[in-house]
């Protein structure tokens, strides 16, 4: 493969070659780009003989050399070519043009562009029209209203991924402003906040069904997006089948693309309205909504082809972190593995994902519960199939949560409860806040 808009090559690593000046051409590049180290310009490849070396010394590079601050919009990461290591640089379109070399500023010799094939100096005009442009409404930007904060919770997670945090850690993730006041990232990272994560459940297929409206938030972002995919996780049943020598499992939704679309609509989301993520599970589909449209500078084939323009580099930072996402731009294309294109809803301020529900699992699930809770009530008579029927629908429901549903006392529900376990009938799986109810036959 040549050269491209979008793609450079460079043999090998040196202290003279020009990294940040490609680098900043794809920063500048409303597409972004990749970078090789290992190939020649003919596309041959010779590889890199100090990988792990090599992979710091660009990272440190790209951190210390450019002014804005791109952390968050690149990924430094190995590939194996014809038996040789090389290294892939993924650069996202920042949202803070113009970036440029931070010893020159911001001027002709320290800003560029991408041409076709080439990185050239950004002429003075544009990199003024750029300036003049650039978003300043960023949440990075925005001092929090609240300064006396705690971050234990992002500390545990960090520490839980080997990478303590030190005391530096509030400028080291850009949770400060420019006059080094805490700003709003620091808030959605914070320990305790006033956010709100809405979880809507719904018996049918409209929203006039509500069985059940949680709120997950007043807590670091992390921690409601982890509540939210636990959550998650639970709703998305699972058919199975056995045949000879193999268990095929089959669930409403891939799990993998409402992962990825659950961590999508958190850090792409555009909180400076204020508004988060919400999720809604009908009957028959999963409506997941983050506020914003697409981010600006991408159209509707950009996005489906996976370039990377993050509205949140500072959040995109943090996930990147505690490996919560992965590669740029590598979130949609394996959405679209799962789902099709129409399953992406745009208007001006949201962004819609809607994913359908297995027919079969449906099924399977509609004739497995129907089937149990007919046998229930002939065992155990009415009450107790009627509690059941609604751990089958909430299968996290406590026995006051059930209680209220049957208009029946939690010491009830408890008695009605233990003669299912001993049946064999369901297992309560997890802590008993936060865990589940499983239905074992």
């Amino acid at each position: 493969m040549s050269e491209t808009n979008r793609i450079e090559y460079k043999r090998e690593l040196t202290r003279d070659m020009t990294l940040e000046k490609e680098v900043i051409a794809f920063l500048n590049y409303h597409e972004g780009g990749i970078i090789y180290i290992g190939i020649d310009k003919t596309g041959r490849t010779y590889g890199v003989t100090d990988l792990d070396g090599d992979m710091l010394k660009i990272k440190d590079r790209i951190k210390n050399n450019i002014m804005p601050s791109c952390m968050g919009l690149f990924d430094v990461s190995s590939e194996i070519r014809e038996n040789r290591n090389i290294i892939k640089i993924i650069i996202a379109s920042g949202s803070e043009k113009p970036y440029f070399k931070k010893r020159f500023g911001m001027s002709e010799r320290g800003c560029f562009i991408r041409i076709g094939t080439a990185s050239e100096p950004m002429p003075q005009r544009m990199i003024d029209d750029l300036f003049s442009k650039r978003t300043r409404n960023s949440i990075g930007k925005i001092k929090s209203n609240h300064q006396d904060l705690l971050f234990e919770q992002l500390k545990i997670y960090y520490e839980a991924k080997g990478t303590p945090l030190n005391d530096q850690f509030a400028h080291n993730l850009e949770l400060l402003t420019e006059d080094e006041k805490l700003n709003y990232v620091a808030y959605l990272m914070s320990d305790t906040n006033n956010t709100s994560v809405k979880l809507a459940k719904y018996s049918g297929t409209t929203r006039a069904d509500l069985i059940e409206n949680e709120e997950y938030g007043n807590c670091s972002l992390i921690k409601a997006t982890k509540n939210i995919l636990a959550r998650l996780k639970i709703e998305n049943k699972t058919k199975t089948q056995i045949t000879y020598g193999e268990r095929k499992t089959q669930r409403l939704w891939s799990a993998i693309a409402l992962k990825e679309a659950v961590l999508n609509a958190f850090v792409h989301n555009d909180y400076t309205t204020e508004l988060l993520p919400k999720f809604e599970i009908f009957t028959d589909r999963i409506e997941i909504t983050s506020n914003g449209g697409l981010p600006g500078g991408l159209n509707r084939e950009e996005f489906f082809q996976g370039y990377s323009v993050p509205r949140n580099k500072e959040l995109m930072r943090i996930y990147k972190d505690l490996e919560m996402v992965e590669q740029l731009g590598s979130g949609v294309p394996r959405i679209l593995t799962f789902y099709d294109k129409e399953c992406f809803l745009f208007s001006d301020n949201f962004l819609r994902m809607t994913f359908p529900a297995s027919e079969s699992v449906i099924e399977e699930i509609q004739k497995k519960f129907g089937t149990i809770s007919e046998r229930i009530r002939k065992e155990f008579g009415k009450n107790i199939s009627s509690a059941f029927d609604v751990i089958s629908k909430n299968p996290d429901y406590t026995a006051e949560q059930i209680g209220k549903e049957i208009n029946k006392t939690s010491r009830t529900v408890e008695n009605y409860l233990q003669k299912l376990k001993q049946a064999g009938i369901i297992e309560r799986k997890g802590p008993k806040l936060g865990g589940y109810w499983e239905v074992l036959k």
